[in-house]
């Protein structure tokens, strides 16, 4: 059966100093195209009731394009979902996210409409969801969705936003020892650590490392932790069989 998937799983709306989605935008406009589209947008990252400054952010960051983006609420979710021609979720708690998205009953029809080709887009929040469960995003558990399971859409876990600080005198854990700890415990289950300005980019059974940055895989081998550096623009493809295909 031919895999339709594309998504594009991006670290972070901002690089550095850089505007909203300022540095994302070129990789988005090349994912969707130039043909008008009607995008779902999904805020429930977004603690804040009021999402308006976050919808204001990604309407000033997709003026000029032929896109024609609405925000998903827990009312209108499932009938927008259906209609829309590609996917976008923002960042913020990744916990909200995934509990928001379970309590309105979305994470069935995001995962049938991404198997049936319906572009994904997804940043921070946005692209944890996109592996296994959420136990390696960086944020705290502010509230408790119904499971970790996130959607499911790569057979691996992502960290983004990666960057592992050593900070003299600190005697807390850095990035890179959590992230251990997790392929320890879960040695059948391998880590990306995607920094910011970088993607996973999954189109029709390709996978690869998006941006000029090199990226990070930590995974389990033999019992002993490993990390390796995976370079700009690295093919990810055998991350595809490990453990398990996409499903």
């Amino acid at each position: 059966m031919e895999d339709r998937k594309r998504i594009l799983a991006l670290s972070s709306s901002r690089t550095g100093n850089g505007g909203y989605l300022e540095q994302a935008m070129p990789m988005i406009r090349e994912f969707l195209g130039n043909r008008a589209m009607k995008i779902a947008f999904i805020p429930f990252a977004y603690v804040d009731r009021d999402t308006s400054p976050l919808l204001h952010l990604v309407e000033l960051a997709f003026a000029g394009t032929p896109f024609d983006i609405t925000p998903v609420t827990a009312e209108n979710g499932k009938q927008l979902l259906e209609d829309a021609d590609a996917i976008m979720v923002s960042g913020g708690n990744t916990f909200k996210l995934l509990h928001d998205l379970y309590a309105a009953d979305l994470v069935p029809i995001i995962k049938g409409k991404v198997k049936s080709g319906t572009p994904y887009i997804g940043w921070s929040a946005g692209a944890n969801i996109t592996g296994k469960t959420i136990c390696t995003t960086n944020d705290m558990p502010i509230i408790e969705p119904k499971s970790f399971k996130a959607l499911h859409f790569f057979p691996f876990q992502i960290n983004p936003h990666y960057y592992n600080l050593v900070i003299e005198g600190h005697n807390g854990e850095t990035r890179d020892q959590r992230l251990t700890e997790y392929v320890m415990l879960n040695p059948s289950v391998p880590v990306i650590g995607i920094p910011e300005g970088t993607a996973l980019l999954y189109n029709k059974a390709t996978l690869k490392l998006a941006g000029s940055t090199a990226g990070v895989l930590f995974r389990n081998e033999a019992g002993a932790p490993v990390k390796t550096e995976l370079p700009a623009g690295s093919d990810l493809g055998f991350l595809l069989t490990e453990p398990a295909n996409l499903v």
